[in-house]
């Protein structure tokens, strides 16, 4: 199981990072991938589990989809990994996904140089409970950046059963 998420998750980061999309194939092949395993009893994830996974994993991220913080790619690549992972572990890696997130996003900022002016819209985004949420998604602000490396981060520590 270990060996399939990094796989899968490696090279969804690498792809991700190159042209800022999950391909649906990629995707697709991670879950295929996932539930055979399963169905074979080639992993200690049953099938029901497997499945399980998956619907935990896209329940996590759907929010942050439909709130405009991550991709479509994102939420189906976080999915398939569920597949692998199963319902316990697909949690504990949303915890670690949002983790790796936080510090991928602070070196972005820092590295773009915007790193004060991110933390300032941070701090008001959480003190107001997201009342500047169109602000911060506003199309002349650059702060998009490839998170499926994060979800590879995240899911590898939870295969790992960090």
């Amino acid at each position: 199981m270990i060996a399939a998420v990094a796989v899968g998750g490696g090279a969804s980061a690498l792809v991700d990072l190159r042209s800022r999309r999950v391909p649906n194939g990629l995707t697709l092949g991670i879950a295929v991938l996932g539930v055979a395993l399963s169905a074979a009893h080639l992993t200690e994830v049953s099938l029901v589990a497997a499945l399980g996974g998956l619907a935990i994993g896209f329940v996590l991220m759907l929010p942050g989809h439909l709130a405009g913080g991550t991709g479509a790619g994102d939420v189906k690549l976080f999915a398939a990994l569920g597949t692998m992972l199963g319902p316990t572990r697909i949690v504990m890696a949303f915890v670690y996904t949002a983790i790796a997130g936080g510090v991928i996003a602070l070196a972005v900022a820092r590295r773009r140089q915007t790193l004060g002016e991110t933390l300032e819209r941070t701090s008001v985004l959480v003190r107001t409970g997201g009342a500047n949420v169109a602000d911060i998604e506003h199309a002349s602000i650059d702060n998009r950046f490839a998170y499926a490396p994060a979800i590879a981060i995240g899911a590898l520590a939870a295969a790992f059963g960090l």
